[in-house]
């Protein structure tokens, strides 16, 4: 038997109610380390907290595709792991990575070799941890969204507004489509250091913190042309904004509504009268973008947005925090914007 710590979930904060670290729960726990045919053993080393996981905290999650964790069990998410003994040599050996969408928030654990996929680590020039953002989920949103739902088309002067600019997403789909050619790429994001990191770091033309000031006349400045592509990561008032300032035949990506996520609404949220007539008038398409409705080209976007991160074209940002006694923690920043960049939690070396 191996001693493992594991989180649970304590407890849920309610429909309409806002996660706190106190939802979650670390246990100490026995795992037998006897293999059965096909299953691995694998010490963890990167566990993702994401803003879908806030559904996984309700009783039900209002998506058919996403089941709700349940008290008192392990939470799972996005996770990678090496593998320190295999009764599944075929595919996977000792010492190999491996990822999954369902790696359980553990220390170890014991998996069936089938539910983890194995990944090359100089895809990520070693950085394991971009496995969990740029050359993981995050990567492919952005990329699938912009190539999806952007209708990018270089050289004719398009301007491109991120909301939730500095997050694990939006800080990529920002570069994404300054790499596939917008004349102007503008963040959205909640602090004058996040604005500075975009624009000096990830290449974005401006970038508005939406704490200070006017909103409305910051975007306005920085969007002399208005807005033919919005990257939507937040919803709410800020995309309210953002929408009254778009150009006719402009798209909407509608990517995340994180603003949203703590009230007993449907997803996507119902807009304001005036939103939707805006969308009407300007003949401005908003579709709702699942990143899972693209498996198909997942192994070319992960082998090109490999491609950018080794080569430099792409900036990758972490917020790392340690332990996973901080699990909740972590998760709890990252809903109110704590982060900057990919929020991970790094478990063992």
């Amino acid at each position: 038997m191996l001693k493992v710590q594991r989180v649970v979930l304590s407890s849920r904060p309610g429909k309409n109610g806002q996660p706190v670290p106190e939802n979650f729960r670390v246990e100490e726990t026995s795992l037998p380390t006897e293999l059965k045919q096909g299953e691995v053993l694998v010490r963890t080393l990167y566990l993702s907290v994401d803003p879908y996981m806030r559904c996984r905290m309700n009783d039900e999650t209002g998506a058919d595709y996403l089941l709700p964790w349940r008290l008192g069990d392990c939470i799972d998410g996005g996770g990678v792991g090496v593998v320190e003994a295999s009764k599944n040599e075929q595919q996977l050996g000792v010492g190999d990575t491996v990822t999954s969408f369902n790696l359980r928030w553990q220390t170890h654990d014991v998996i069936n070799g089938k539910s983890v996929q194995k990944v090359d680590p100089r895809m990520v020039d070693g950085h394991l941890s971009y496995i969990l953002g740029a050359v993981g989920m995050p990567g492919l949103t952005a990329l699938f969204g912009v190539r999806e739902k952007g209708h990018v088309i270089p050289g004719t002067g398009q301007t491109m507004v991120i909301s939730g600019a500095a997050g694990a997403c939006g800080s990529l789909a920002g570069q994404i489509g300054r790499l596939d050619g917008c004349e102007r790429v503008v963040g959205i994001c909640g602090s004058d250091e996040k604005c500075q990191t975009l624009v000096s770091e990830l290449g974005f033309t401006s970038a508005v913190n939406y704490k200070k000031g006017d909103i409305l006349k910051a975007l306005k400045d920085s969007c002399p042309n208005g807005v033919d592509i919005y990257f939507d990561n937040v919803g709410g008032p800020i995309s309210d904004t953002v929408i009254s300032q778009m150009n006719s035949g402009g798209h909407v990506i509608l990517c995340g509504q994180i603003s949203q996520y703590n009230l007993d609404v449907p997803y996507p949220p119902p807009l304001s009268d005036k939103t939707q007539q805006t969308l009407r008038e300007k003949n401005i398409t908003r579709e709702r973008f699942m990143v899972l409705n693209y498996m198909e080209k997942h192994n070319e976007g992960l082998e090109l947005l490999g491609q950018w991160v080794m080569t430099g074209q792409i900036k990758v940002l972490e917020t790392v925090v340690t332990g996973i006694e901080n699990m909740g923690v972590a998760f709890c920043s990252m809903m109110t914007g704590g982060n900057t960049g990919k929020q991970i939690v790094k478990i063992s070396d």
